[in-house]
């Protein structure tokens, strides 16, 4: 089972001149992940819709999930006069349930986690997946990782495997103190590879911004996706993982 988490950047370029979301859709397609989870992708937006004349006609997460994903949710967290944007996950596998957690921590930066509960053909547990993007300041992260983990130990049964991917915004690790800590989840790259992936930004990557967390899983293989023709597109860096469900 291969899996991907992408910030998108909205479908523009690093320096928003160019939208590019027709582009980021080839490129996931040949990558054909089981599952995707993205960030930063448009559920609504008015005025690009009369700007560009490669707007898709029906919502970003929906353009890019036609005949490969059959499968998705979408979750609003930043809300504007002309639209919002928030996180998606892409399934080829069929949904029991999911739900949309708001963890804003400030009015004025609205976020929010992504709960997924997918059923993979064959196997008998529930496959949960949950799609983060995190604050930009450190209390901000405290508060919505404290959150986070509060959900997954109320609402994820220990014998259940599950992912948490995304942008954590977590350039100094202390998601680390939370995560590996009080849920005995693994981040993959680090796992593999003693390391976090640098993701950011995607033409030079510095910071560790993006992860994959794990547990009830075997990881197989990890990868960063930085050659062409990924780091000319959004500002992140997508992570490929592969696992096996025991």
């Amino acid at each position: 089972m291969k899996i991907l988490t992408y910030n998108i950047h909205k479908g523009f370029s690093t320096s928003n001149r160019r939208f590019i979301l027709h582009d980021i859709k080839k490129s996931l397609q040949l990558v054909d992940a089981d599952v995707l989870l993205l960030q930063e992708i448009h559920g609504e937006r008015v005025i690009s819709n009369n700007r560009f004349d490669d707007w898709p006609n029906n919502r970003q997460f929906e353009f890019l999930a036609d005949q490969v994903w059959p499968h998705h949710a979408y979750g609003k967290n930043a809300i504007y006069k002309s639209g919002h944007h928030g996180n998606a996950i892409l399934s080829k596998y069929p949904f029991i349930k999911w739900e949309n957690i708001d963890v804003s921590f400030m009015r004025s930066a609205s976020r929010s986690l992504l709960h997924g509960v997918v059923q993979i053909p064959g196997v008998e547990k529930k496959l949960h997946l949950i799609c983060v993007h995190l604050g930009l300041f450190g209390r901000e992260r405290a508060s919505q990782l404290s959150i986070l983990v509060r959900h997954i130990s109320s609402q994820v049964p220990v014998d259940e495997p599950l992912i948490i991917a995304g942008d954590f915004n977590d350039w100094r690790g202390h998601a680390e103190n939370y995560l590996h800590h009080d849920l005995a989840v693994n981040e993959i790259f680090k796992s593999m590879r003693g390391e976090y992936a640098r993701t950011f930004p995607a033409l030079m990557p510095l910071l560790s911004m993006d992860r994959i967390y794990y547990r009830g899983l075997e990881a197989v293989h990890c990868q960063r996706l930085h050659d062409q023709p990924w780091n000319r597109l959004s500002d992140h860096t997508p992570l490929l993982a592969e696992f096996k469900l025991f």
